[in-house]
């Protein structure tokens, strides 16, 4: 007993102290993957075959982040600040945009026969799946450097959302198992995604294709393959053919930024009845106005303004950022389009923390507002509620937090 009681406090110690025991914990992972694991594996058809072969020689990887090893508390400190949040225009880089719209007009003209045939399947346009692409691997060019098996075994076992991880380790067996790729070949990102589309496992067995006709999904090697797959996801995520993403808008004063969200939708030739116009200066397209649109405003007044259509949320499903869905769809027009750079520019917002921003949200729930959960982050929820909250307040909205509404908020 006194034994095991020393290892566990050895354990909870940081740094070098903890990694002492290292040899242990790895023993349990070993213990963890033949005791929890393999009878599951075996449930879901795998071979013991593909499970040695998927586990051969893998140790767990101490370098991923938020992990809980055995006999910690998993109360280290996290991240405070995160890029989406603290600095919006820091996403729209001239030098990632106009390289990912480069390289897809490349791409578009080399794959010109594999684009048009997903297009036709799917109803997917080919530059929106070149955008993903781009940004998700360079177009297959970014390292992918992780054995899946290593990262996910690793997340599974100590992870702080271990039972997530648990799930897509056993999604990846299942795909092993299929022979889409070998066990030692599945390559992933440090989180666990796979291959050039960056899929997490259940996705890719829910919507990787065979766009090469060999009866394989292999969206490490195939690029027909990974457009099939990128497109095949879109589509089965409510993707609207004929309909554009979005477009940037000039929104007056009397138009209130707390309008924003998704659920807040209405026919866009409403929105340009109340005087929210192009910044091309174009009337929008007759099929559109027709049709529902939303107003986006990442960095409330202090950025660029949009209304975006049900496809701009279809490629919010691919990773769950206004911002990512943003990037995609602009550097999808510039692709098909030759389209510049956004009109509005991008203030200097953000800095705070994520404790701080947390602090101003749980101030407005308790005046009644959703603000999406107190996670520290400002999505639409939580921007739209400054907005209403400095409208009752008598003060111009902006929707959008900063340093000194945090001491007027909790005083």
């Amino acid at each position: 007993m006194l034994r095991l009681l020393l290892l566990l406090a050895t354990l909870a110690l940081p740094g070098p102290l903890a990694a002492q025991d290292r040899p242990a914990v790895e023993r349990q992972f070993r213990g963890w993957l033949e005791q929890r694991i393999w009878p599951r594996a075996r449930e879901d058809g795998v071979s013991r075959g593909v499970f040695e072969a998927a586990f051969s020689g893998v140790t767990l990887d101490w370098d991923l982040p938020d992990l809980v090893p055995p006999g910690t508390s998993g109360t280290a400190p996290r991240r405070q600040r995160q890029a989406e949040f603290a600095s919006p225009g820091a996403y729209f880089r001239r030098g990632a945009v106009e390289g990912a719209a480069s390289v897809g007009r490349q791409m578009a003209a080399r794959h010109a026969r594999a684009l048009s045939r997903v297009e036709r399947a799917t109803g997917v346009p080919g530059h929106v799946i070149l955008a993903i692409w781009g940004r998700e691997s360079a177009y297959g060019r970014a390292a992918i450097p992780h054995d899946a098996f290593r990262v996910l075994g690793t997340k599974g076992f100590m992870d702080r959302r271990a039972d997530y991880f648990t799930t897509e380790l056993l999604a990846a067996l299942r795909i092993a198992q299929a022979g889409h790729v070998a066990p030692r070949a599945m390559k992933s990102s440090w989180a666990g995604a796979l291959g050039q589309p960056q899929f997490m496992p259940s996705s890719f067995l829910a919507h990787a294709a065979d766009g090469d006709g060999d009866g394989r999904a292999d969206i490490w090697r195939s690029e027909a393959d990974t457009i099939a797959s990128i497109g095949t996801y879109l589509a089965r995520h409510g993707w609207v053919a004929g309909r554009d993403w979005g477009f940037e808008v000039r929104v007056p004063a009397s138009v209130s930024c707390a309008l924003e969200g998704p659920d807040q939708g209405r026919a866009i030739r409403d929105w340009a009845g109340m005087g929210i116009t192009r910044v091309s200066g174009r009337p929008f397209p007759d099929h559109e106005a027709r049709a529902e649109g939303f107003l986006l405003m990442p960095a409330g007044r202090h950025g660029p303004a949009f209304i975006v259509t049900p496809n701009f949320y279809v490629l919010k499903d691919y990773n769950m950022s206004d911002l990512y869905a943003l990037f995609v769809g602009h550097v999808g027009d510039r692709i098909a389009y030759g389209s510049g750079d956004f009109a509005g520019r991008w203030g200097a917002v953000g800095g705070l923390m994520r404790s701080d921003v947390a602090a101003m949200q749980r101030a407005l729930e308790a005046m009644g507002h959703d603000v999406g959960g107190a996670d520290g982050l400002a999505g639409y929820k939580t921007r739209r509620s400054i907005g209403r909250w400095q409208e009752a307040t008598g003060q111009a909205a902006t929707c959008f937090p900063d340093g000194a509404m945090k001491s007027a908020l909790l005083r």
